[in-house]
């Protein structure tokens, strides 16, 4: 585990029946990262300060700016306040502009800083016909992503995002203090690292907003599943997209809210 992900800081515990103790516990790192197209200022995103090149790579893919074949190069740049990335882009990639912001994107919100009502409910791609999985994979992947978890395990503070193949097995997982940003993480290390995202499901540990729905199915992945309740407008999404959405998912079962086709109950059914 990175020190600048987590720093540890004095806290007086309280419980029922003990003395109060005087501990130290470890926190997770929380900075502004200013992302720029071209040197050109588009947001300030509040992220965990790893793997924020994969933040910017995947922020472009997720919010449709321009495909990861379009991103030249991505600098980043360490400053007293936060960091600074700037994503240089192929000459006409701008032509899918992203949406203007004016406000900083916390890292409890997906879509901070969105001006206009069109820009914030957009239509989505529908996305191919992608995996089946069988059910057995949802709690086979929930376990092992509670193994990969080290920065939540450390501060019980972050979200994880991660993408596993078709059996449950792990393929890639990224953390943040934002839900949105460990989404944008994975996205972006998976473009870097050419892994097909029609070839699996993705697992996120909140709820199911209509953003992270948004976000997967840019990413091409056509199953989401999440350990917490979606929101209305993500069913709605889901099915916009042609996506299956897994939700409440835990050890012994999960629901499924749309696209339940993908899910089959065993592996011969899925021949």
């Amino acid at each position: 585990m990175s020190r600048s992900s987590a720093t540890p800081r004095p806290v007086l515990q309280w419980r029922a029946g003990t003395p109060v103790q005087a501990l130290e516990r470890p926190l997770p790192r929380e900075t502004a990262v200013g992302l720029s197209f071209d040197g050109r200022p588009h947001t300030v995103l509040m992220a965990t300060p790893r793997d924020v090149e994969d933040l910017a790579l995947g922020f472009v893919i997720t919010e449709g700016i321009a495909s990861a074949a379009d991103v030249l190069d991505i600098v980043r740049k360490d400053e007293a306040l936060g960091i600074l990335v700037d994503i240089r882009l192929a000459p006409g990639a701008l032509a899918r502009k992203a949406r203007p912001r004016n406000l900083e994107g916390r890292s409890s919100c997906g879509l901070c800083g969105v001006q206009r009502l069109a820009d914030a409910v957009r239509p989505l791609p529908v996305v191919d016909t992608g995996a089946r999985i069988e059910h057995a994979a949802i709690p086979r992947a929930l376990a092992a992503l509670e193994a990969e978890q080290a920065l939540g395990r450390l501060t019980r503070a972050t979200h994880a995002a991660a993408f596993f193949n078709r059996v449950g097995g792990l393929v890639a997982v990224r953390e943040d203090v934002g839900r949105h940003n460990a989404l944008d993480k994975l996205a972006g290390l998976m473009a870097r690292e050419k892994i097909s995202a029609a070839d699996g499901f993705v697992v996120v540990t909140s709820r199911a907003s209509f953003e992270m729905v948004e976000k997967t199915a840019r990413m091409g992945c056509s199953i989401l599943v999440a350990v917490s309740a979606p929101t209305e407008l993500a069913v709605s999404k889901a099915q916009e997209a042609n996506l299956t959405l897994v939700a409440l998912a835990r050890a012994d079962g999960h629901a499924v809210f749309a696209g339940g086709e993908r899910l089959v109950e065993s592996e011969l059914e899925s021949v």
